[in-house]
């Protein structure tokens, strides 16, 4: 694992996973129409840093996440089917049958300590000290030409409940309105918008801080769709194999990481509005403009020669979608907890994390697949789910080719699509209604007598496995001595 952003690029570097471009390029449209580029190119492209921000000292880092190599290296893994299997192992504990089992379960032991964050005296994030600090220096990027304004778009924004005092960690765009002023994107269903709520009913300023640039494993621990309650720094000290160490902020009551590039310290006041966006969001759309509250800036802590983190979203794919399949692969085996039949999932990148998910199940009885579907609506972030497809155990979710051969040689349409109304993303602009719509769940399983279906279900075409074998052998000298 990496300690801090700067001991991720330099492993990206000598790893030739970053393209470093020392030419001026500005903030203003170039670095996000450069960075759409290169995350359209096979395999996402490199990470960039753009070490000469026209106009600013301070390089941009930008597309860090966004290849399946680079994610697996910001989470310290192979494979993020591998983290997924200690979460796994770590949600099912066993009782050890003898010694031999007890030292086996040493290693995953030791990484529970880990998961508790602990606040130090100092850390680089407030080398340098600015009371009466700007976002001036900061080569904020505006991402798409209509949008609002420049965009703070991978910020860790920490918020305690006023009254529990439990904390929340989210990624929430903030707009520049000014130097001192920006736009605090909270939608209605996250964690930092209920605490803005209480603070509202209180009648108190909420205290906010703004962490950019932490070890690669915070900001993803930061979109991760942590259940309601659970500190996100849980997950970031799981992540990371090392307690994550946080200081005090210098003017409001709040830790952030010790290791952050930049921190921005302020309050956000109760009742405040103001009009945010429009926004080039990732559903490849303009979001609408809105009201939304204000943050005011307070202090800025910085390191002396601070690196800013950011991202560019829009039309898929792009970086946000490698981050959203990291979330997929790691928690599934906490969903299995409460819908154990479920056997894997998939959140394609053209459904934008929540348009279209395709789930497999162990089918057990009548109407299981509809089940899932009600129970999925009921988990979470997953509420958001505005389409939903099941197939049986043996179909690749991950083949989204076999998937749609096996949805439209499956369903009847009339028989096996269900409709219900809840509560939709706010960035959805399909619904009649703002954050209230409608959603569809598909039953793609084959179906059984007892739920009604009376023809013979047709048998899949398939060959045997030593013809497999054999055609494999085949086809493996005919690439040889083929010449297209």
């Amino acid at each position: 694992m990496f300690h801090d952003l700067i001991a991720f690029i330099d492993a990206l570097d000598n790893t030739r996973e970053l393209a470093r471009i020392t030419e001026p390029v500005s903030p203003e449209l170039e670095i996000a129409a450069v960075t759409d580029r290169v995350s359209k190119s096979p395999g996402g492209g490199p990470a960039l840093l753009f070490e000469q921000p026209t106009g600013h000292d301070m390089p941009v880092a930008i597309n860090l996440y966004g290849s399946m190599t680079r994610m697996c290296m910001a989470l310290g893994v192979r494979s993020l089917d591998d983290l997924a299997a200690e979460i796994a192992e770590l949600t099912n504990p066993k009782i050890p049958a003898g010694v031999l089992d007890a030292l086996k379960m040493l290693p995953m032991l030791g990484r529970l300590k880990d998961l508790l964050p602990k606040t130090v005296s100092s850390g680089p994030c407030q080398e340098v000290v600015q009371k009466n600090g700007t976002l001036e220096g900061i080569p904020i990027l505006k991402c798409w030409p209509s949008d609002g304004g420049p965009y703070i778009t991978l910020p860790m924004v920490f918020t305690k409940d006023p009254e529990t005092g439990m904390r929340n960690i989210g990624t929430y765009r903030m707009q520049v309105y000014d130097e001192r002023t920006t736009g605090m994107h909270w939608q209605r269903h996250k964690g930092g918008a209920q605490h803005y709520r209480v603070a509202e009913r209180l009648g108190t300023r909420l205290p906010v801080a703004v962490a950019l640039g932490a070890d690669p494993a915070l900001p993803f621990a930061a979109t991760a769709p942590m259940p309601e309650g659970l500190d996100e720094l849980l997950l970031a000290g799981f992540l990371r194999r090392e307690r994550v160490e946080l200081v005090k902020c210098v003017t409001v009551d709040l830790e952030v990481p010790a290791n952050a590039q930049i921190v921005l310290e302020g309050y956000v006041e109760p009742g405040e509005r103001r009009r945010e966006g429009p926004f080039g969001d990732h559903t490849g759309f303009y979001s609408h403009p809105d009201d939304y509250p204000v943050f005011h800036l307070t202090c800025v802590t910085r390191r002396k020669h601070p690196i800013y983190l950011t991202t560019v979203v829009g039309i898929p794919p792009m970086e946000d979608y490698y981050l959203g399949k990291a979330s997929e692969r790691i928690f599934l085996p906490l969903i299995r907890k409460t819908v154990p039949e479920i056997v894997d999932m998939h959140f394609p990148a053209e459904g934008i994390f929540h348009n279209l998910v395709i789930i497999s199940i162990d089918k057990r009885y009548p109407g299981h697949a509809r089940k899932i579907m009600n129970a999925v609506w009921g988990l979470g972030q997953l509420m958001f789910s505005k389409t939903i497809i099941v197939v049986d155990k043996d179909v690749d979710v991950q083949n989204q080719s076999e998937v749609a051969w096996i949805v439209g040689t499956h369903i009847d349409p009339e028989r096996d699509i269900q409709f219900m109304r809840g509560p939709v993303d706010d960035l959805e602009d399909a619904s009649d209604l703002p954050a209230f719509g409608s959603k569809m769940g598909i039953d793609a399983t084959r179906k059984w007598p007892s739920e009604g279906f009376k023809r013979p279900w047709p048998e899949r075409i398939r060959t045997t496995d030593a013809a497999a074998r054999r055609a494999e052998e085949i086809w493996r000298r005919i690439r040889q001595g083929w010449k297209p």
